[in-house]
């Protein structure tokens, strides 16, 4: 456990294991989200997992200093280089699979196989200009009824839960730091800080990010769209299918639904070394 300097602040990530290269990212996710599947990787693998820019442990210097996946990607860039490493595999999750994306078509060659999970690409569905008001709407919520009932929107929103339902904690919200806690119901310093740098700052810029698919294609990276077995009522399964289907690839189908490597870790891991495992050279 330990962080580097950034150009603005600092990154903290973790270490396990042995093996060729593998990253972990997500966003708002945080490290703490991805230990179970990262352990069952590290028997394989040196995984290396961090917390993205402004969230839990990777503090910056102006806490309202911008973040979107080009950002996101050029700290990874950095924590590569830290590391000594010239490539990695990388598997992002929702945030995080848009970071890869980023990373990928910023820094040709630092990426040998990314693996994207259910990112979430609105710009790429046909209805976008209604998903821009809808998150749009999500972030003054945010600041005239707080981080609970934005995030209640945000998940109803994505297709997690219904309008009006009560007593959902989503493990999105949870994994990210960002929920209340159900004792007190009154957010943590970091907490709060995590959800302000969600809502204001992450949430736009990651879901109308615009994949350069010319690059991705003509990149030496072998680019794997995933999509849990379970998500068919979430936004990401179709945004998922729509980059695949820019890619010209079929989705690679993974257990669980948009989190299911919290639910069933080892399955997750399973296929992750299935897709790690074919040359990208050959691809």
């Amino acid at each position: 456990m330990t962080t580097i300097d950034v150009a603005d602040g600092r990154l903290y990530y973790e270490v396990r294991g042995e093996g060729p290269l593998l990253v972990i990212s997500g966003s708002p996710m945080p490290a703490a989200a991805f230990g179970q599947l990262a352990d069952a990787l590290s028997d394989h693998y040196t995984v290396v997992t961090h917390d993205p820019r402004g969230i839990a442990g990777s503090a910056l210097d102006d806490p309202d200093a911008p973040s979107d996946p080009d950002r996101r990607a050029d700290d990874l860039v950095a924590l590569l280089d830290a590391l000594d490493a010239d490539t990695a595999d990388f598997f992002g999750s929702s945030g995080g699979a848009v970071t890869g994306l980023a990373l990928v078509t910023r820094h040709p060659g630092r990426v040998r196989t990314l693996i994207a999970h259910e990112p979430p690409l609105l710009e790429l569905l046909p209805d976008a200009a209604e998903w821009r008001t809808s998150i749009d709407g999500i972030v003054s919520t945010f600041h005239e009824h707080g981080a609970g009932a934005a995030w209640g929107a945000f998940m109803a929103s994505a297709g997690f839960v219904h309008e009006g339902d009560e007593g959902v904690e989503t493990d999105e919200a949870g994994a990210a730091g960002a929920a209340e806690p159900a004792e007190s119901h009154q957010p943590t310093a970091q907490q709060e800080a995590d959800n302000a740098r969600f809502f204001d700052h992450d949430l736009r810029g990651t879901t109308r990010y615009v994949p350069d698919v010319d690059a991705l294609v003509l990149s030496p990276t072998r680019v794997v769209v995933g999509v849990g077995r379970g998500s068919g009522h979430l936004n990401t399964y179709r945004t998922s299918h729509a980059l695949a289907a820019l890619l010209a690839e079929p989705p690679v189908e993974f257990p669980g639904d948009h989190a299911g490597f919290l639910g069933q870790p080892a399955e997750f891991a399973a296929v992750i070394r299935e897709q790690l495992a074919v040359d990208p050279a050959v691809n």
